[in-house]
C-alpha cells in the first residue's frame, strides 16, 4: 500500500518512539504540528511526530464539497453515519504509516497511534484490529464508528486507550465520548477518560495531560 503524505517532526536524537497523529475532517497534517514543542516527555524518550494528510474526497454532509477526509458522513445524526468502507481503508493506511516505523527500527511497542475527531474514528478501528501490540491509543473528540462491526484482534487488549472529550462540543457530542469509553471498558480495555469545559478543539490543560499520558506508556 502506497504510504500517505505526512508531515513529519523529528527528535533532536535517534527516535526510539513514534506517535502517528490522524487530523479531523476538512484539516491536514499540519493541524496538530504546533502542539508538537508543548508535548514534555521524559529524558531518553525520542519521539518521531508523524501526522499524515487524509485524502481529498466529496463529504455528503458538506453537501458534497471535496475536502480532506478519512470517509464520508452521510448524515450528522448522534449514530453518525459513515461510510465504513472508506474508513476501514483509512485504517488500513494507518496501519501501513505503523508499519513503516517499525521498517525504521522503532518496535510497535514504542508507536502510539493517536486521531482527533475523524482521525479518531479512523484510531480506534485501526488500533482494534492491528495485528501487533502497541504503546498506546489516544482518542481525542472523537467517537467509535464501528461498534457494531469492528472485529477486534486480542494482542491489545492491554494496551492503554487515552479518551479525552469537550463536555461542550457541538460537533460530536460528549455522550460520544462515553459511549466509546463504555464500550471499551465493556470489552475489557484499559481506558482513561478525561473531559474539558470546550468546544470541539484542544485546550492547554488537556496537553498537559496528554503530556502525562504519553510519558507513562513510553516509560
Amino acid at each position: 500500500m502506497t504510504v500517505l503524505p505526512c508531515v513529519e517532526v523529528e527528535p533532536q536524537e535517534p527516535a526510539n518512539a513514534a506517535v502517528i497523529w490522524l487530523h479531523g475532517l476538512g484539516a491536514d497534517g499540519h493541524d496538530f504540528e504546533p502542539i508538537v514543542p508543548h508535548i514534555q516527555l521524559p529524558q531518553g524518550v525520542h519521539t518521531r511526530f508523524v501526522f499524515p494528510h487524509a485524502p481529498k474526497i466529496p463529504v455528503t454532509i458538506n453537501g458534497g464539497m471535496t475536502m480532506p477526509a478519512w470517509y464520508d458522513i452521510l448524515e450528522m445524526s448522534i449514530a453518525r453515519s459513515v461510510d465504513e468502507t472508506q474508513l476501514r481503508q483509512s485504517a488500513a493506511h494507518a496501519l501501513a504509516l505503523i508499519e513503516r516505523e517499525m521498517e525504521r527500527g522503532i518496535p510497535a511497542e514504542r508507536i502510539v497511534l493517536a486521531g482527533f475527531s475523524q482521525g479518531g474514528a479512523v484510531a480506534y478501528e485501526a488500533a482494534l484490529t492491528a495485528p501487533y501490540k502497541l504503546a498506546g491509543v489516544m482518542c481525542l473528540s472523537t467517537y467509535l464508528a464501528t461498534h457494531e462491526s469492528v472485529n477486534p484482534n486480542e494482542i491489545n487488549k492491554e494496551t492503554p486507550f487515552l479518551v479525552q472529550h469537550g463536555n461542550q462540543d457541538p460537533v460530536v457530542p460528549v455522550q460520544l465520548g462515553e459511549h466509546a469509553r463504555k464500550w471499551l471498558e465493556n470489552k475489557g480495555y484499559q481506558v482513561t477518560y478525561q473531559t474539558y469545559p470546550m468546544a470541539h478543539q484542544v485546550c492547554g490543560p488537556q496537553i498537559n495531560d496528554v503530556s502525562a499520558w504519553l510519558s507513562g506508556v513510553f516509560n
